[in-house]
């Protein structure tokens, strides 16, 4: 087999490549940042900006409050550091850790900071950015870092994000350092105790399997009530398929999960009807919980997730919203919102109309619309599958466990 030599000659032009790419980058970032800044300055309303940011670079509304915080604070009190990035000096990664790193900091120090920042950051990978620039807000205001420290204990919080193929994780944000260190080399001594000869999983697989076991109070035999809805066809249920089925909130489960879950001995059923050639739902069957032909419970089935353009909040945690049709009524517009969202209908300049496929249309303050679209609960059938039911039959046998 013959094989080719790269010539360092050319790994040096493909990393010079490489780097100039990256300064281009960083340029664009800077030219947006300015933009987000002008446009934030010269909106009539603090409310539902980072709402408008969101939506217009498809990102999510935590992370364009973000970019908003970025945009104001370098291009307005940190020039220096702006300028670095406007030159292609430093990444965006590096300049938003300059960024999470002064957020407390009051804007009379912030020029203090930047200058002295101005020489320490090129060539610097994030962590070593905001490593320097947390040790120089320290000297520059030394009272305030103590407090700092404080504060942000006061704001710990569990946090669950949502993985792929079934997977999550779950995190103390801004535990006390001295707890979470205790915490983890306790998790990591009862995991070391069960790594026995005959044990399979990895230090890393059992380090993790504990920690979940003593959160759920597995030690003391208990058993978490999990209260969370799943969308899956009978038949999978049945064994008869492998069909994925759908968990509200996180997305697209695989079958042998579905119905791992579907296991558990408080577990209620609830029939769902769709529209076959949509697969759009259209009505519940009755179950323990809700009555047939329950209105609320039927739009947060049909929409399991908040149906603003780009939000993912399940919809459990959505609250119903009374918007313009497309015809101009409102007494068939019933769409289910998360509360941020929802509180955006007393905003002005915002208008959400509901189109006759159901279709949800979002006007900003700006004049900006985007669209949202049902997602159906299943494949749509069209002629051309062979057990297309005949007019008036219903879909598919859906079923929701909760």
């Amino acid at each position: 087999m013959e094989t080719t030599t790269t010539k360092p000659t050319e790994l040096h032009r493909i990393v010079a490549d490489l780097k100039q790419n990256e300064k281009e980058i960083s340029r664009l970032h800077a030219r947006r940042m300015k933009l987000v800044a002008e446009f934030c300055r010269r909106s009539d309303a603090r409310r539902g900006l980072p709402e408008q940011v969101a939506l217009a670079l498809s990102m999510t509304k935590h992370r364009a409050a973000a970019t908003i915080t970025a945009a104001e604070k370098l291009t307005a009190h940190m020039p220096k550091t702006f300028a670095l990035l406007e030159k292609g000096s430093i990444p965006l990664t590096v300049a938003e850790r300059v960024r999470d790193a002064t957020a407390w900091l009051p804007d009379s120090k912030l020029p203090e900071v930047d200058s002295q920042l101005e020489n320490a950051l090129e060539g610097r990978n994030p962590t070593q950015a905001r490593r320097i620039t947390n040790r120089t807000v320290a000297k520059v205001d030394q009272d305030g870092h103590a407090d700092r420290a404080k504060g942000r204990r006061r704001g710990r919080h569990v946090r669950l994000r949502h993985g792929d193929t079934g997977t999550a994780s779950l995190a103390v944000a801004a535990a006390p350092i001295e707890h979470a260190l205790a915490a983890y080399a306790n998790v990591d001594q009862l995991a070391r105790r069960l790594k026995t000869a005959d044990e399979t999983r990895t230090l890393d697989q059992l380090r993790a399997d504990t920690m979940l076991d003593l959160l759920m109070g597995k030690q003391f035999g208990g058993e978490v009530l999990t209260h969370c809805y799943l969308y899956l066809d009978a038949t999978t249920y049945a064994g008869l398929n492998n069909k994925p089925a759908e968990l509200a909130g996180h997305g697209i489960i695989p079958a042998w999960l579905a119905r791992e879950i579907c296991s558990g001995r408080k577990t209620v059923f609830q029939r769902i009807i769709t529209e076959p050639q949509s697969g759009q739902v259209t009505e519940l069957g009755e179950n323990k919980h809700s009555a047939t032909g329950n209105v609320t419970e039927l739009v947060r089935v049909r929409d399991r997730e908040c149906r603003s353009p780009g939000c993912t909040r399940p919809a459990k945690l959505t609250e119903l919203e009374l918007c313009e049709h497309h015809d101009g009524r409102t007494e068939s517009a019933r769409i289910g919102t998360c509360p941020a969202d929802h509180k955006l209908q007393t905003v002005r300049g915002w208008r959400h109309t509901l189109e006759a496929d159901g279709s949800l249309t979002v006007t900003t303050p700006s004049g900006e619309t985007y669209t949202s679209t049902p997602e159906p609960l299943h494949e749509p059938r069209t002629a051309q599958d062979d057990a297309l039911p005949t007019a008036g039959d219903q879909g598919p046998n859906y079923c929701r466990c909760a």
